[in-house]
């Protein structure tokens, strides 16, 4: 029997259709075989899991990743794990996404301890992104890990810091930093003063501690003197609160009532004093006796014949008596009576 070249083309041509389809679902993600249980896992984060990502329990592959759809607000990762090998699920197991050293992105199924069993379309609990590298480190040297976990910790922290500090925030911080350099720069300035106060040999309190001994030593060397001064002082406060203060006061209260006795009598128009002080009248005599005494000086000097005739040849004067004195303007006028 003869096969036509057509029915060979044709054969070969439906054998590449059904390797393509084959192979496409198999880069999809999808079994070839006859198992086709399917699971669904939600992450918040995918850390890089994309469809046809293998899917292992302790290590070994037994299923990819079919699809991942985020929806429209892409808060919720729904993952679809398509099981290559028929597999006993505990209900108590939890999904995780893991990297590797190189890393490759895949999802691990941690098993339970669950006597229940998942089942075809059930949702499997998820937990964070578990690190390999951490893990390993974290078994090498836990001390290293718990310094880079508290380096992420800080790293956290000083993000959560910058996005609180609004850009007024930090300048003022920056602000305060720049004074509190000023105040330490000014404490320095202020202790090297201190310092050149305190100095043992030219410092101003040194002196001043001299100056205080020279002082104390003056007054240890004039111990005697002060003692004799104050002696004398308290000879003195003795005799003072001897006296009689009291008769003393008694004595210069009479006294001032007599003074003050006197001066009222000058002060009034009674006795000799008062009358001389008060009374117009010995004025006016004196002043009317003087007038004429300077009257009859005038006049003798003028008319000396008139009261005193001793001339042999001369004449006698004649003339009338002097009625108004000389004016004296030199020594002091006269007055008419």
């Amino acid at each position: 029997m003869t096969i036509s070249n057509e029915t060979k083309v044709g054969s070969l041509t439906a054998i590449a259709i059904v390797m393509l389809i084959l192979g496409f679902n198999f880069l999809k993600g999808k079994s070839l075989g006859v198992n086709n249980t399917q699971y669904l896992a939600v992450f918040h984060d995918l850390q890089g899991l994309t469809k046809g990502n293998p899917v292992v329990i302790n290590g070994k592959e037994i299923g990819t990743v079919y699809q991942t759809n985020g929806g429209k607000d892409m808060r919720e990762m729904k993952v679809t794990i398509n099981m290559k090998e028929e597999v006993n699920i505990p209900d108590d197991s939890y999904a995780v996404i893991t990297k590797s050293f190189l890393g490759s992105v895949q999802l691990e199924i941690k098993l339970g301890d669950s006597k229940n069993l998942k089942k075809d379309g059930d949702s499997i609990r998820t937990i964070g992104t578990a690190d390999l590298i951490g893990d390993a480190m974290k078994k090498l040297d836990p001390v290293l890990y718990q310094v880079t976990s508290a380096v992420k910790s800080l790293d956290t922290l000083l993000g959560t810091v910058n996005s609180v500090f609004d850009p007024n925030t930090k300048n003022n911080i920056r602000a305060t930093m720049e004074n509190l350099n000023k105040t330490t720069a000014a404490l320095a300035v202020s202790s090297a003063s201190l310092q050149g106060m305190l100095n043992t040999q030219t410092g101003s309190i040194a002196k001043t501690v001299d100056n205080l001994n020279s002082f104390t030593g003056a007054l240890k060397n004039n111990n005697d003197k002060l003692t004799q001064t104050m002696a004398n002082v308290e000879t003195a406060t003795g005799k003072f609160a001897k006296l009689d203060l009291q008769a003393t006061l008694t004595n210069l209260d009479g006294t001032v009532s007599e003074l003050k006795g006197m001066l009222a009598k000058a002060n009034s128009d009674k006795g000799t004093m008062g009358l001389l002080m008060n009374d117009p009248r010995l004025y006016n005599n004196l002043n009317a006796t003087s007038n004429k005494l300077n009257l009859l000086l005038d006049d003798l000097r003028l008319h000396p014949k008139r009261y005193i005739n001793i001339s042999v040849f001369g004449k006698k004067d004649k003339s009338g008596p002097l009625m108004v004195p000389l004016p004296d303007t030199v020594n002091a006028p006269y007055t008419n009576q």
